[in-house]
């Protein structure tokens, strides 16, 4: 139960998939103020699906059939399957988010991918999959937040003219990964 709680933990803060590997960034300069929740929220539930359900197919379907080279085939397609009907049913669940456009930002998140191929690598178990999944889901929408607020911050602020739009971007994510950085300490195996 520790292993799975640091698990969790470690993948929100210590490892994070945006700051600690650059996977799934590209949501971050595509997502609009408004949507900001909405797609946090579709990213942790996607990631959480995509995880257990890709790690339960490889460690119970391809590798026994020894056809564990195929992985990449199947967690993708997996994934894109996996999209539509979670953007409905969180739909119909929280009617006040607007789940609308997200689809293309969820298709395009290099980090649901990353996860899966995370979870096939290392063989912890079922638990373990579920907890880095849903510790890579919330540290996705953890930093999308922060991003957010940062890149709002830097709109209300006199930048100077060479620093507006992508390059303040940037250097504000930097700072966020530094500032992860501290977290590093936190747990010590």
């Amino acid at each position: 139960m520790t292993d799975t709680l640091l698990t969790l933990f470690s993948a929100a803060l210590i490892n994070n998939l945006v700051l600690h590997w650059p996977l799934g960034v590209d949501p971050l300069l595509g997502s609009k103020r408004r949507q900001v929740h909405a797609l946090g929220i579709a990213t942790t539930c996607l990631m959480l699906m995509a995880g257990v359900v890709g790690y339960a197919l490889y460690r119970w379907l391809l590798v026994p059939l020894d056809l564990a080279a195929l992985r990449l085939f199947v967690f993708l397609p997996l994934s894109v399957l996996l999209i539509a009907p979670l953007l409905k049913l969180l739909a119909r669940l929280m009617p006040k988010l607007s789940f609308e456009g997200l689809w293309l930002l969820l298709a395009g998140n290099a980090g649901v991918l990353g996860v899966t191929l995370f979870n096939a690598q290392d063989d912890n178990g079922l638990f373990h999959a579920t907890a880095l999944s849903l510790g890579c889901g919330l540290g996705f929408w953890l930093v999308l937040s922060l991003f957010n607020d940062l890149r709002q911050r830097t709109f209300d602020n006199d930048v100077p003219l060479p620093f507006r739009g992508l390059p303040i971007d940037l250097i504000g994510a930097g700072l966020i990964a530094v500032a992860f950085l501290g977290f590093s300490g936190l747990i010590k195996t």
